[in-house]
């Protein structure tokens, strides 16, 4: 699964599944560039990364910005294979504000939470891919990151839902327009990893759910991986970062517009 000597840009990847990431291509020989919205932790995350990293703060969902990045990496390094799009946001700012006492989630949303989610959810994807396509080598590779949220109903976070429903699309769009330069494009669907969001999330539960109040955040994550996962344990950010990986190497050469769900199995159920 080489991809040594490939020119990688992983948005979102100072943390959580975009690091795991970027640790997978560069054990695999490419040099990659992390972008993300805070310096001090995108410098820190490159420097962890080792001699092949770079990190740039750039806001995804900003083409301008994302343009300055693509030129930046071509400035280093001459070229530019792989675009991976994981920036995103599991809910706005410091909590989940979409989940809603209400009886129905989506009512409870407000436009300003509904915007923000397809924006750090979606535009995301397209903002670092309207910047990165024009650039990418003949042959190079697209991987967004959306999550199993998109592959049905979700009725506590119909906006993230939506959202990551139309990376899915994005994908496949992506993928016909891209064929004739041979640019592959496919799309990954993560299932539970123990994440910031997930941190934020088990906050909210314990404080809307009585029964929950003498579990700590990490027993109530590990006992929805159990309820609801097949394989019976969590995934973890390396899960996420194999298959990109796999996706960005000649050993997928004839796979493009493909949603892989790394779940356990949640998803078939």
């Amino acid at each position: 699964m080489s991809v040594d000597k490939k020119v990688v840009l992983i948005t979102g990847a100072a943390r959580g599944i975009g690091m795991g990431i970027a640790k997978c291509f560069v054990a695999q020989g490419a040099s990659v560039i992390i972008t993300d919205l805070d310096e001090s932790m995108t410098q820190a995350a490159a420097a962890e990364l080792g001699e092949n990293a770079m990190g740039l703060v750039a806001n995804a969902a900003s083409q301008s910005a994302m343009s300055e990045a693509v030129s930046k990496v071509l400035q280093r390094y001459g070229q530019l294979d792989v675009l991976v799009n994981n920036a995103g946001i599991g809910g706005p700012k410091e909590q989940f504000e979409e989940i809603s006492s209400s009886d129905s989630a989506l009512l409870g949303i407000t436009d300003d939470v509904w915007d923000e989610q397809l924006m750090f959810n979606l535009r995301t994807a397209f903002s670092s891919s309207n910047a990165a396509i024009p650039h990418l080598s003949e042959g190079g590779n697209i991987v967004n990151i959306a999550s199993i949220a998109a592959l049905g109903p979700t009725t506590t976070l119909p906006a993230y839902g939506a959202a990551k429903a139309g990376v899915v699309h994005l994908t496949k769009t992506l993928a016909m327009e891209l064929a004739p330069r041979r640019i592959r494009v496919n799309c990954i669907c993560p299932g539970l990893l123990w994440t910031r969001a997930w941190e934020i999330l088990t906050t909210q539960m314990k404080a809307n759910q009585p029964e929950l109040a003498n579990m700590s955040q990490r027993q109530i994550f590990e006992s929805v991986v159990e309820d609801i996962t097949p394989l019976g344990s969590e995934q973890t950010p390396e899960d996420i970062g194999n298959l990109a990986v796999f996706y960005a190497s000649s050993n997928a050469r004839m796979i493009t517009g493909q949603i892989v769900a790394v779940d356990g199995g949640i998803s078939v159920k």
